[in-house]
């Protein structure tokens, strides 16, 4: 395993500033940044795609094995890293508001967790490297040395959400994104495996009123101070 103390955790809900934060953190650092988010997403999409059901693990478990994932990095520490699925790009599929639902539901399914957490511990085997997702200072990596949770109100989520979406040319409605950011956390805090909770020694960060610049500071500052 990695030195404990070259790993950086950032969990959190959806919509409250992960990506962002983590991009800008791993460049800061010089670490590669490990979106694990959208590897669930790109797994979601090939069943999806396979009109296969993203809560039938009976049919989902035999076919993991046919899928590849590569994430390669944005051109700026601003933009999603790239996804490519099984030689495809598809970067832009993956960043859907009905991905995100579908990925929250297969994410749940205990083989595809296990799949997804032997590749993301291979990617970090060389160490250095910003972690984010919802398991990832409890499950994946609990023997990181700077954990970080990161907290927002879902309405102030759902205005970045939107944000985010429109940037990329998608308006969508704004109490559907809500209702959908919403069913999504309580997927992810109450499914059985891995649900998203905060690592005990994980610092908690809510970003409701902070700017991005704000929050990284913030845990540049933690991440030098325990050094």
């Amino acid at each position: 395993m990695p030195n404990s103390t070259t790993i950086v955790t950032i969990d959190g809900p959806s919509g409250v500033g992960k990506s962002s934060v983590s991009r800008r953190v791993a460049s800061e650092l010089m670490y590669t940044y490990l979106d694990t988010g959208a590897m669930y997403r790109a797994v979601a999409l090939y069943f999806h795609r396979s009109g296969i059901a993203v809560d039938s693990e009976k049919e989902i478990s035999p076919r993991l094995g046919d899928i590849e994932i590569t994430l390669f990095p944005a051109a700026t520490a601003e933009d999603d890293v790239g996804v490519v699925l099984n030689a495809e790009d598809v970067s832009r599929e993956v960043r859907t508001p009905e991905m995100s639902m579908r990925a929250s539901t297969i994410s749940a399914l205990p083989t595809v967790r296990g799949f997804l957490t032997e590749m993301q511990r291979k990617i970090a085997q060389a160490g250095k490297i910003v972690a984010e997702g919802r398991d990832m200072g409890t499950i994946v990596f609990p023997q990181a040395g700077n954990k970080f949770f990161l907290e927002a109100d879902a309405r102030e989520r759902c205005k970045r959400r939107l944000l985010q979406l429109r940037q990329q040319g998608r308006d969508e409605d704004e109490e559907k994104v809500l209702t959908m950011i919403e069913e999504r956390d309580k997927n992810d805090m109450q499914r059985a495996v891995a649900p998203l909770k905060k690592a005990d020694d994980a610092i908690l960060i809510n970003t409701t009123a902070l700017s991005l610049p704000d929050v990284v500071k913030k845990i540049l500052g933690c991440i030098r101070q325990a050094r």
